[in-house]
């Protein structure tokens, strides 16, 4: 079963996104096995991040790499919202 996973950090840039997804994009997890969805949205210092992940064991997989990245930019990622996903629509 697919899960949704809703981060809404305390202060996050699109600068900070940026540089987050450059590093991830370095580190070959740019597209990390198990995601099927990603967005980022927001404006300020308030950008949102909201996933699909196959399972809850992809997206744990993925932390050991995305975390220290997080902490290198200083980016609390908070916890996030998980909930199962019921429906996509596409287009």
């Amino acid at each position: 079963m697919a899960i949704g996973f809703y981060f809404s950090p305390v202060s996050m840039t699109a600068q900070q996104y940026d540089e987050i997804m450059k590093r991830l994009e370095q580190a070959g997890a740019g597209a990390p096995k198990g995601r099927s969805y990603h967005s980022c949205f927001g404006t300020g210092d308030k950008m949102m991040v909201f996933d699909i992940w196959e399972s809850q064991a992809d997206f744990e997989a993925f932390g050991p790499t995305l975390m220290p990245i997080l902490q290198q930019m200083g980016v609390d990622p908070g916890q996030p919202d998980i909930m199962p996903i019921h429906s996509t629509i596409q287009g």
